[in-house]
This record gives structure tokens, C-alpha cells and sequence, in this order.
């Protein structure tokens, strides 16, 4: 069967996007980088594509250049155990980024990012109709997920 593996354009800072994604997730690592050489048509040494894996996901990266910029029609999402997990993500992608809402955020790179509680799946899919509108309803307000305002939404509900 055949593998599908992302492939992301970054304008030309691919070798500091891969060091500060593999910092962050768990069995992660940068497997290599290809570099112009003499023979161009980069700059000798500069970084044109490369290969990293972030907790067992391999993702390919060009240096193409700022014609193609990361919008949210693309992201990526990380379910979450717990709250302890999703500040964890939160703080550390969002450093430098910019907050959105429902639990998106923009790291610094311009790439998107869903974190979501494993929780807000559970509270949103309620089978009472009225709890979970609470819940979505809680979420729709808030940048990052706070699983006890989300639980605080239904128990009022």
C-alpha cells in the first residue's frame, strides 16, 4: 500500500521550521537536508528540501520561496488527552504565532494548527441535544480549548 506523506513549501526557513517542530513532538527527528551546490541554482550550502518525521509522520519541506504561503484552507490537528496536553502544544506552536479561535492557532511559519481535546469531541457529540450546544456553543467563544469551561457549559446546560 502506498504511503501519503505531506509535503510543505516555506519560504526559505524549512531548516529552522523542522528544528522547532521535532523540539516539540515526541519520537521525532530531522532526517536530512538537500543543499544547492555550485551547480545552482541556489545559493551553494542553502537549503532547498528536506525530510522530517514529528512522532512517527514523515514530512517533506521545500525552500520554494514566498509565492505559496500556508493558509488555514490547510492545517494540521492534534487531539489531545487532557489539558495538560493541549497547553502543552498551545504554548509551544503558538510561540511567536497567532491565536485564532475554536483551537486554532498560526505558528510562526505560517502553518495552521488544530489542538483539540479528545474532550470537546465527547461533549460536542452528547446525546442530549441541549449539552451538546453547550458545548459547541462554549467552544465557539474560546482561542484555546479550556476543557473546564467546556464542562462548566453542559453541567449548566
Amino acid at each position: 500500500m502506498p504511503s501519503i506523506t505531506p509535503s510543505l513549501w516555506f519560504d526559505n526557513d524549512l531548516e529552522e521550521a523542522a528544528q522547532f517542530y521535532t523540539s516539540i513532538f515526541p519520537n521525532s527527528s530531522i532526517e536530512g537536508f538537500e543543499r544547492y551546490t555550485d551547480a545552482g541554482p541556489g545559493t551553494p550550502g542553502e537549503v532547498v528540501s528536506g525530510t522530517f518525521v514529528l512522532d512517527g509522520q514523515t514530512f517533506i519541506g521545500i525552500n520554494g520561496g514566498p509565492q505559496f504561503p500556508f493558509t488555514e484552507a490547510v492545517s494540521f490537528t492534534i487531539s489531545c488527552t487532557d489539558q495538560a496536553e493541549v497547553d502543552y502544544y498551545w504554548d509551544r506552536l503558538g510561540d511567536g504565532g497567532e491565536e485564532s479561535q475554536c483551537g486554532w492557532l498560526r505558528d510562526r511559519f505560517g502553518l495552521s494548527w488544530q489542538i483539540v481535546p479528545n474532550r470537546l469531541n465527547e461533549l460536542i457529540a452528547d446525546p442530549d441535544p441541549a449539552r451538546a450546544a453547550a458545548a459547541t456553543k462554549a467552544m465557539l467563544g474560546m482561542r484555546k480549548i479550556i476543557v473546564a469551561e467546556l464542562e462548566d457549559a453542559v453541567r449548566d446546560a
